[in-house]
């Protein structure tokens, strides 16, 4: 197989009907009518995709909700809220500190305070808005770009 460069750089060579076979090839289907040039991009596209992997789901979502089509069914939907069985306990090391955080059936209890979200509760720890389940290692930073904390 040869070089994903030599791939590209070979592409802008190709006649019309070539990049469309190409096209079809990789993407299982006709090719647009496109210019040539366009046909090259999304071929390129393609095999970059291929070599590199593609889009992260959180970017597809927000593409999709930019261009006003909702969520393809092939995206999963946002993660749900964090919900944490009563009587699970979170602990967090922050700026020296170690904090404790009890699930209960109301919400979730720091010290004698009860909260009714981790987001509020990280906010009390840091002195700023941070997604509570991300700050709690619940949610790795990837995933919780693409999702809206509760």
């Amino acid at each position: 197989m040869a070089r994903l460069a030599d791939k590209l750089n070979g592409l802008a060579a190709l006649p019309p009907a070539a990049l469309r076979a190409e096209w079809r090839r990789l993407y299982r289907e006709p090719a647009p009518e496109l210019s040539p040039d366009l046909l090259v991009r999304g071929i390129a596209w393609r095999l970059q995709e291929k070599q590199h992997g593609g889009l992260t789901l959180a970017i597809e979502r927000e593409l999709a909700r930019l261009t006003g089509q909702g969520a393809p069914p092939s995206i999963p939907c946002a993660p749900a809220s964090v919900s944490l069985r009563p009587g699970t306990r979170l602990v967090r090391s922050w700026n020296g500190e170690t904090y404790s955080v009890l699930a209960t059936d109301d919400g979730y209890q720091m010290g004698d305070q009860t909260y009714a979200s981790l987001s509020s509760i990280a906010q009390a720890i840091t002195g700023t808005k941070w997604s509570g389940p991300r700050f709690f290692g619940l949610r790795s930073p990837a995933s919780a770009k693409g999702a809206r904390d509760a």
